[in-house]
This record gives structure tokens, sequence and C-alpha cells, in this order.
């Protein structure tokens, strides 16, 4: 009697929202378990502050809540204000600015990048969007962090520039970009938190860009 072969397990479903698709697509499955985790965290915290607020809110009962331990909590976000602050699609950014032709204009692959994820997720993860949004117009300890230099968007950009131009550390004028970007940004999030999240904020988005395109004349 021959040994029964070990049968091989099913290849996990593609996730059904497009956003968690494109952001698993480069993971290992190590990866992407880390993803989900990070995710499950911030998904309790959320809960919780609209029951009890922000402050009302501590590490131990989001800790609680997502069924890790304290440290656990610590080793994905720094800080309680970092999950909020932080999010997964940084590296999507990169990667999809990275695949934009390298003679394009930074400003207009930003643009295109920028206002195509955002489409994504008003479609699909609106909620939480608007969620951190009005976390951050409204919590003081939200607006300080978010001004340290682990948490400026400027970052981003500056990665990208110097990667497109091969050179390792970014000249003056990419600063200066990458300055402008990211400050034009989060106005444009923050105003569209303190509309209540009426106003479509890729159209926002794509007006800040249009602003910055054409170098501020006329104001």
């Amino acid at each position: 009697m021959s040994a029964t072969r070990p049968t091989a397990a099913p290849p996990a479903a593609a996730p059904a929202n497009p956003v968690q698709a494109m952001l698993e697509a480069p993971l290992s499955l190590r990866e992407r378990k880390k993803l989900k985790t990070r995710q499950a965290i911030r998904r309790e915290a959320y809960r919780l502050i609209a029951e009890q607020g922000y402050e009302g809110t501590t590490v131990e009962q989001i800790a609680a809540a997502a069924e890790v331990s304290q440290s656990t909590f610590f080793r994905y976000f720094a800080t309680k204000e970092d999950l909020v602050l932080t999010d997964e699609y940084d590296p999507a950014m990169v990667t999809a600015l990275l695949a934009r032709p390298s003679d394009e204009p930074f400003l207009h692959s930003c643009r295109e990048v920028m206002v195509g994820l955002l489409r994504e997720l008003l479609q699909h993860e609106r909620d939480e969007l608007i969620t951190r949004m009005r976390l951050v117009d409204e919590v003081p300890a939200l607006r300080a962090r978010m001004h340290e230099t682990a948490n400026d968007p400027q970052r981003l950009y500056l990665t990208v520039l110097a990667q497109r131009a091969g050179i390792p550390e970014p000249t003056f004028e990419m600063r200066i970009t990458a300055a402008a970007i990211g400050a034009a940004t989060t106005e444009t999030a923050l105003q569209w938190a303190q509309g209540g999240g009426t106003q479509d904020i890729a159209d926002l988005v794509d007006q800040a860009f249009a602003v910055l395109e054409r170098g501020f004349t006329g104001l």
C-alpha cells in the first residue's frame, strides 16, 4: 500500500479590496501577516477611539482589543500617535512613482499617482481615511507629532527624487520641491477633514498640484 502524498495547501484567495491587493502584492507571506496585524491593531484602535475619544483610549486597551500584547503593539507602532500618523501606502507610492517615465516632470508624476491612489481609497477605505485626518486636525498631540522628522511626508518624495536622479543625497532644489509637495498635500488633507469629508479629496489634491505646477502665479 503506497503512502499518501501530502496535498499542497491551495493558494490564498486574492483580497477583494484592490487597495489591499496592491499593498500585499510585493510582500512575502511573513510580511503579509505583519501587515494584517498592523491593520487589525489600527482597526481596533479606531473603534475604541470612536467610543471613548482619543485621550480616553489607552495602548493597553487597544492591545487587548486586537488580542496582542503591549510589547507587540510597540513593535508595530512606536507611540499611540504613530498608530494614526503612519500607514501602509508609502511603499506603494514609491513603487508607483518610480514606475513613471523618468523624464516626466516630478510634480506631474506625483499628481497622477496620488490622485489615482486617493480615488481607490475613497472607494474602498473612505471611513478610515477621514477618521485619521479628523484626529490629526482635532488632537494637538497628533499635530505636534506630525511635524517631527520621523513623520515628515517630504521624506518619501526626497527618496524618489534621489533615486530617479541616481544620486546618494538630494539636492537643495529637490528638498525645496519635496517640502512644497509635503506641505501642500498635508494642508489639503486637513482642509478636507475640517469640511467633514464632504468635498472630494482627490479633486482637492489635484487642485493643489495645479497650484504647484503653475508656480503660484497669480497669487
